[in-house]
């Protein structure tokens, strides 16, 4: 089983930053792809961004003037550096990855951290 842990959300005024870690740990063999998507509510859940084992990032649209996405494969760790937040930033944003185990390989989610704008 494998569980990925997210943290460092909160609230946060407008033009304010934030960074978000999640922690994959458990029985892991291998970690592809490591991403983060966000939903507010109402909405459905959007990528915001993904990046490979190897540091290929990729993001979601409007995402990367003020976001910045990097991993640290040695802690299975990937992070989210959001900058400039304004309120329609405002989501549950949750972590992803593509895991291996002995098990087999598939994705798994965290279990999602609120991040607030708001002055």
């Amino acid at each position: 089983q494998v569980q990925l842990v997210e943290s460092g959300g909160g609230l946060v005024q407008p033009g304010g930053s934030l960074r978000l870690s999640c922690a994959a740990s458990g029985r892991i063999a291998n970690i592809y792809d490591m991403r983060w998507y966000r939903q507010a509510p109402g909405e459905q859940r959007e990528l915001v961004a993904d990046i490979t084992s190897g540091g290929t990032i990729n993001y979601g649209d409007s995402m990367k003037d003020r976001f910045t996405i990097a991993r640290d494969n040695a802690k299975n760790t990937v992070y989210l550096q959001m900058n400039s937040l304004k309120p329609e930033d405002t989501a549950v944003y949750y972590c992803n990855a593509d895991v291996r185990t002995v098990l087999g390989r598939r994705d798994y989610w965290g279990q999602g951290t609120q991040v607030t704008v708001s002055s």
